[in-house]
């Protein structure tokens, strides 16, 4: 199991740098045809939507990594037992809420996918917005794993005592 997580984490931090490389070869691309007084006029929108699916991506592989933002003021006074329960009800908590974003992503992507871009015609929205349930998704598999870890070192600690 622990295999399969980097692995996701590997792919989505390609797919995060991929992005972000778009997004910044797009920004320079407008700024040498603007300065040239060429006007291209998909770079703004392509920019943003690149720029999306890097902070989506991003915003996942941080829940694995557990560099999100956090609270950990209480975390940090608490020991043993007591610190597991909380990273358990914290992770149940991330759990809820990325089912509640997960659905709404499908539901988005499904409303949404025949759109297109403004400016290219043939860019289905489907393909921006897919992002939304594919970073819950993947956040939900983390969760679960960090969720099963913790019930691990539970278990181990209950024997010790």
């Amino acid at each position: 199991m622990k295999k399969f997580i980097q692995v996701l984490e590997k792919i989505q931090t390609v797919v995060g740098v991929l992005f972000l490389c778009v997004f910044f070869c797009v920004i320079v691309l407008q700024i040498i045809t603007r300065h040239l007084g060429i006007s291209v006029i998909w770079t703004e929108e392509a920019a943003n939507y690149s720029f999306i699916w890097a902070v989506f991506m991003g915003a996942a592989i941080m829940v694995n990594r557990r560099e999100h933002f956090n609270f950990d003021f209480l975390q940090q006074k608490l020991q043993g037992k007591k610190r597991i329960y909380l990273s358990l009800f914290n992770d149940t908590v991330l759990i809820i809420f990325n089912v509640c974003i997960f659905l709404l992503g499908l539901q988005i992507v499904s409303e949404f996918w025949n759109y297109t871009w403004s400016t290219l015609p043939d860019m289905k929205m489907g393909y921006v917005w897919v992002a939304i349930p594919i970073m819950a998704g993947t956040m939900l598999i983390y969760t679960f794993f960090h969720m099963v870890e913790h019930v691990q070192k539970l278990k181990v600690k209950e024997v010790h005592e």
